[in-house]
């Protein structure tokens, strides 16, 4: 199979090509351009002799006479020059006088005539030689018919040559043509290959290639911005895979190890059916945790690819605030928590399940790290172009290293030099997926000992009903 031919030397014959027909063409132009010239010239020279002709040539007698003075050299040369093409006839086309070279041109006189009568003019004529010859005819005197001509041979000769040498250097130029798009190619396609080269080299294990920048700000450098940053994608993308994997390995580790030690226990140790019971009961809550664990990290892997399709509509975030809270209240009280919400109507256009998980997680995340006798706030505001859902409570507080993080999955803060057990550590995961599938932005501000508080900024969807009052309500 013939191997197709590569960008450089595809570039090269098209810059050649593109060059040769710029070049013979412009020979072909430049040469239409040089022919008009010299036969304009000649048609003017010719019209000076045909009116040179009528002056010195006078009639007698029927006979051509040329009146000039033959002392003076420059009118002896025109007149000698004008007789050098020349034919006179009467008018029963009778020759009267005429030129060896016109005879070599062979017309017939009463044609002539004919053609003069009908269009009096200049006429490029071929003799049997192939010499070409301008002619212009014309009446003198009457009826006698004057023609006098001047040969083409020099301005055909001059038009050849520069034809010949032109296209003669035509290849030498091609040549260097070639030779330059070739060098040119090479230097403008460099950079490509540097990033083929690189392209090569990276692997799962080599994800430090980075190319330098021309510094020119031209296509070459925005690709290879490009590729540095496709590959400083792959590294994050490999190192989140790595981590999710010793994270996921380790959180269906502890459960499965549960599992396995419950089981053992009962098979060795357990004796009446209570304490069998008991294992198994012990087991099946392990297994439920499990269970969890794969139901977070399947939703999270399809939300993450694509699968999860968003039901977008118009929602009042307000609104579905206070129907999120109610399941909240319960808990709340349990652990000795304040639990105070104001919102007021903002609208937004979202998914309202997943605007429901993504309150729900907030919130679950705030109570489990507030202590009894805590406060968690929660506020809805809208304000020209946004709307704002705001959840902020009085618990532990993340020190300041561990801000960057708190949305990765699995990953929960140390607390006392010791991970904080409680969740999966995937809620905050579902917050910044939700968050970024709206177009929302996410931000948090924390202080170790004071508390935190999460802000979630979404674009206001403009409405025409009636705000609703400010609620405002506060339980232990």
């Amino acid at each position: 199979m013939k191997r197709p031919l590569g960008l450089r030397q595809r570039l090269t014959f098209l810059y050649v090509g593109f060059i040769a027909v710029l070049l013979i063409s412009r020979g072909w132009l430049f040469s239409q351009q040089l022919d008009d010239i010299l036969h304009r010239n000649a048609e003017a020279i010719l019209e000076e002799d045909f009116a040179a002709a009528k002056r010195f040539l006078t009639i007698e007698n029927e006979r051509p006479r040329w009146n000039y003075d033959h002392d003076d050299p420059d009118e002896t040369r025109v007149a000698q020059s004008l007789q050098r093409v020349f034919l006179l006839a009467d008018g029963t086309n009778r020759i009267l006088q005429i030129s060896d070279d016109y005879k070599t041109l062979d017309q017939d006189i009463p044609a002539l005539r004919a053609a003069v009568a009908r269009s009096p003019g200049n006429r490029s004529i071929r003799n049997k030689r192939g010499t070409l010859y301008l002619v212009r005819s014309g009446l003198h005197h009457g009826d006698m018919l004057l023609s006098v001509g001047r040969s083409l041979d020099s301005d055909e000769r001059i038009l050849s040559e520069f034809t010949s040498s032109y296209y003669t250097g035509l290849p030498l130029a091609m040549l260097a043509v070639a030779i330059l798009g070739w060098v040119m190619s090479g230097r403008a396609l460099g950079p490509l290959n540097d990033v083929s080269q690189a392209a090569r080299t990276v692997t799962s294990a080599n994800l430090s290639v980075r190319l330098e920048r021309r510094g020119a700000n031209d296509e070459l450098d925005h690709l290879i911005d490009a590729f540095n940053a496709m590959v400083d994608r792959l590294e994050n993308s490999f190192t989140q895979m790595r981590q999710f994997s010793a994270n996921a390995s380790h959180e269906l580790r502890t459960p499965l190890t549960a599992v396995r030690g419950q089981l053992e226990v009962a098979l060795f140790t357990a004796k009446t059916p209570e304490q069998y019971r008991e294992a198994i009961m012990t087991a099946i809550e392990d297994v439920d945790q499990l269970s969890d664990v794969v139901k977070a990290l399947l939703h999270l892997a399809q939300a993450e690819t694509g699968q999860v399709v968003l039901a977008r509509e118009r929602v009042n975030l307000g609104a579905l605030v206070e129907k999120v809270i109610e399941q909240f209240h319960l808990p709340a009280e349990a652990q000795e928590i304040k639990l105070q919400c104001r919102v007021q109507p903002g609208f937004v256009m979202g998914d309202r399940v997943q605007l429901q998980r993504l309150i729900s997680n907030l919130l679950s995340n705030a109570l489990q790290f507030t202590p009894a006798g805590g406060t968690v706030k929660v506020q809805v505001t809208a304000s020209g172009d946004f709307v704002e859902l705001i959840v902020a409570d009085t618990g532990c507080g993340i020190a300041p290293e561990h801000l960057p993080r708190i949305f990765e999955r699995f990953y929960r803060v140390p607390e006392g030099g010791r991970l904080r057990e409680r969740g999966l550590g995937l809620g905050l995961s579902f917050v910044n997926w939700i968050a970024k599938e709206h177009n929302a932005k996410v931000s948090v501000d924390s202080h170790v000992g004071e508390g935190t508080r999460f802000t979630v900024r979404f674009a206001a969807r403009p409405v025409s009903e009636t705000p609703e009052p400010v609620s405002l309500r506060d339980s232990l």
